[in-house]
């Protein structure tokens, strides 16, 4: 039977960081007793914070700790408690977090997730010199309220309550029983929450001439009740996601791996373009060009170019591949060139206006082409896509500059299509692969 743990504090670094008189000192050695009382494994612990005051703490525990940035605890929180269910995971936020993130606040009750989130509420920015926040009362004098708050104070319970938290309480850190409700709220199986009241000593409370009889008093002029205001269980998040996930039996579909089983015949790093409409599947067909490349042996990175319409408007991808680790993914000078449709021709006409001379443009045959000083090869791309599949055009066009080219054998692109995609769409795309491959030998003809 393992040890009763007397305390889950260490004073190896010192005593705790906070100002004389600071409520965020009480409220820590609440928590500390809370655990103690509850007798968790600390290894199983894990206490998260972001910036502020109370982000001071974790290190102070002898559990687990997790510091990040301003407002964000709940979401490493969040994250801790879905990969690693089995985990006893406690926020300790500050006002300014919550409002910081709000957002975050509003889906961790929407959604339930099983983590504790204790609020260390002193109703300013009490790290970085006393600025007003979410939680300031009205009238409240702050460094950036010298005249008295003018905003409403956010009843954080209450926004939390509203978007589905089960279980919420309020109270102060003067209260006797602060530990014991702690402890209630770290035993829900879902999400719970206090906003707990305390006294911020460098700023706030000199500002207001604020003592611990006025505590009370500031929930009764604001409306805030204290005490348990929520306990209405529902099933927590993460269990019922796994719940579902168990009951659907579905495999887990692994993207099959690529191989380099084939050689090349680039020398240095080559960038391509593909320029289309979308609706086309020219980012797909590209997506499949470039992995080809890597069956051949090759380095590529993949960048795409399209509107935020659907089914309109341009598609453009640029490719990269090379022998060589590639650090810089621009393309400055594209050595080939493939456009195939009128919207892919006006989005990068000054692009092709630019080509080098040593660059290759292929061209579906019925665009108007700008000058440029690339080797211009036109295609019946369209029309050879037709026989096929409207959809094939991408691939088309792409056998064709492959096979032209030479960069490396056809057959990566086959084992691409055949090893990537399902079987019926990799019949289409191979025999798109097959036409494409032939269209300049039909021309020549």
């Amino acid at each position: 039977m393992n040890a009763v743990l007397e305390t889950f504090l260490t004073d190896e670094i010192g005593p705790l960081p906070f100002c004389p008189g600071c409520g965020h000192d009480r409220l820590i050695k609440a928590l500390d007793q809370a655990l103690v009382k509850l007798q968790p494994d600390p290894k199983k612990v894990v206490i998260v914070t972001d910036i502020g005051c109370i982000g001071l703490a974790d290190r102070y525990f002898t559990t687990h700790a997790f510091h990040g940035l301003h407002g964000r605890s709940i979401t490493y929180a969040c994250g801790l408690k879905l990969a690693r269910p089995e985990l006893t995971v406690i926020v300790l936020k500050g006002d300014g977090g919550c409002g910081i993130g709000g957002a975050h606040l509003l889906n961790v009750a929407r959604r339930n997730i099983g983590i504790t989130l204790i609020v260390a509420n002193n109703f300013n920015y009490g790290m970085t010199g006393g600025q007003h926040s979410v939680t300031t009362p009205t009238d409240g004098l702050t460094a950036t309220t010298p005249q008295g708050n003018i905003e409403g104070a956010m009843d954080l319970c209450a926004t939390t309550i509203a978007a589905g938290a089960p279980w919420a309480y309020r109270g102060t850190g003067f209260d006797r029983d602060l530990a014991d409700r702690i402890a209630d709220a770290i035993r829900q199986p879902g999400f719970a929450m206090l906003d707990i009241w305390d006294m911020c000593t460098a700023y706030y409370l000199p500002r207001n001439q604020l003592k611990k009889k006025d505590l009370s008093g500031m929930m009764e002029r604001l409306g805030l009740p204290a005490g348990l205001l929520a306990d209405k269980q529902r099933p927590e998040y993460g269990e019922q996601y796994r719940k579902i996930h168990a009951q659907a039996k579905q495999a887990v579909r692994r993207r099959p791996g690529i191989s380099a089983k084939y050689g090349h015949a680039l020398n240095q790093q080559t960038g391509i373009v593909i320029a289309g409409s979308a609706g086309q599947k020219i980012r797909s067909a590209a997506a499949l060009f470039a992995q080809a490349g890597m069956f051949a042996n090759l380095e590529a990175t993949q960048k795409d170019d399209y509107p935020i319409t659907v089914m309109t408007g341009h598609s453009i991808t640029e490719i990269i591949l090379s022998p060589e680790r590639i650090d810089y993914t621009a393309i400055d000078s594209p050595g080939y060139f493939v456009v195939v449709s009128e919207d892919g021709l006006q989005k990068s006409k000054a692009l092709i206006k630019a080509l080098a001379s040593g660059a290759t443009l292929y061209a579906e045959e019925s665009l108007d082409l700008p000058e440029t000083d690339a080797r211009v090869v036109r295609l019946p791309i369209v029309a050879t896509a037709k026989k096929i599949n409207r959809l094939s055009i991408g691939i088309v066009a792409l056998g064709a500059m492959l096979a032209d080219s030479g960069l490396f054998p056809m057959d990566a692109f086959k084992e691409s299509i055949s090893t990537l995609q399902k079987k019926v769409i990799a019949e289409v795309n191979l025999q798109a692969l097959d036409a494409g491959a032939r269209i300049l030998q039909s021309e020549c003809d």
